[in-house]
């Protein structure tokens, strides 16, 4: 059964998200190649037709359902990061990495397609989902550099290494992570990765 229209979102836009979120898990269960068109109209629950109106092809949506999850993260942890003091590096550093992996969980789906799927899309669409990339990798790096500069972290690691390093971890939480009774929950997760990540990188005497 449809869900009923939210508050301040007119039906186009609430179909259209239906959409995105049935695209995001086909595509992560099947695959790009494998995933049809109707697969995703009869998960949104929605005729075939219906679904042309919103996206043209199956191109354009991977590359909508990968751009988005990208984008939903990178805007939460500028977020987060943007409420730390801007004098404590660690402290911003801590809050990227614990929006960074809340997210990941919180668009699952999203998340999921982008590590199984960037590799299966065609080149003019990685292109374009690269400079996207690209643009996140340069905020991180930004953030180790501040930290590095202001002698809070060790000066001899390889900042683009540690960022893919930390990041490669955070996004594979999407595979492994299942919520569990007696488990963590999403933000225990996350202080989990914060301790883990920054005592290993946080300078120490000698070092």
């Amino acid at each position: 059964m449809a869900k009923a229209p939210a508050k301040g979102k007119s039906k186009s836009a609430l179909t259209r998200e239906r959409i995105l979120d049935a695209a995001a898990a086909s595509f992560r269960e099947r695959g790009f190649a494998a995933t049809r068109l109707s697969d995703i109209a009869e998960r949104a629950e929605l005729q075939a037709p219906s679904l042309y109106y919103h996206f043209a092809s199956k191109e354009e949506l991977i590359e909508v359902v990968l751009a988005l999850g990208v984008e939903r993260t990178y805007a939460e942890v500028k977020r987060r990061v943007s409420e730390a003091p801007s004098d404590d590096p660690i402290g911003r550093l801590r809050a990227a990495i614990g929006a960074h992996v809340e997210m990941v969980l919180e668009t699952g789906n999203y998340s999921a397609a982008n590590l199984r799927l960037y590799g299966q899309v065609p080149e003019d669409i990685r292109r374009r989902l690269q400079r996207l990339q690209d643009r996140v990798g340069r905020y991180w790096n930004q953030l180790l550099r501040d930290a590095r500069d202001a002698g809070a972290i060790r000066a001899d690691l390889d900042l683009s290494a540690t960022r893919m390093l930390i990041l490669g971890s955070l996004n594979w939480t999407a595979e492994w992570y299942k919520p569990q009774p007696k488990g963590l929950t999403p933000e225990q997760l996350a202080a989990h990765a914060s301790t883990i990540v920054l005592d290993g990188i946080i300078a120490t005497p000698g070092k």
